[in-house]
């Protein structure tokens, strides 16, 4: 099994409904792809450190992911790209 880190940054002009949707599906995504979620946590909204995409702050989320191939992670990276509701997002495997 591999382990993997991945904290993304959801748009702060959604609603808080909206927001929780948004990480919803993602989570839904990883695990229709074979992984499983060993935590999730929402980190709030903060400040960014500079601008991204003209927003100075967004609702950020750390999701701990265990996975036997990287399917789950390539497919969550590659929607992650196109999606308007995610302004950036870090993939990071963990070794142990």
């Amino acid at each position: 099994m591999r382990n993997y880190e991945i904290m993304f940054i959801v748009r702060p002009t959604l609603s808080e409904d909206e927001v929780k949707k948004v990480i919803e599906n993602f989570g839904n995504i990883l695990t229709s792809n074979g992984a499983k979620i060993v935590d999730s946590r929402d980190m709030g909204q903060k400040e960014l450190a500079y601008e991204i995409k003209k927003f100075k702050s967004g609702y950020y989320y750390l999701y701990t992911v265990e996975a036997s191939d990287d399917k789950a992670i390539r497919e969550f990276d590659r929607l992650a790209l196109i999606s308007n509701d995610v302004i950036r997002h870090l993939v990071t495997k963990i070794e142990k």
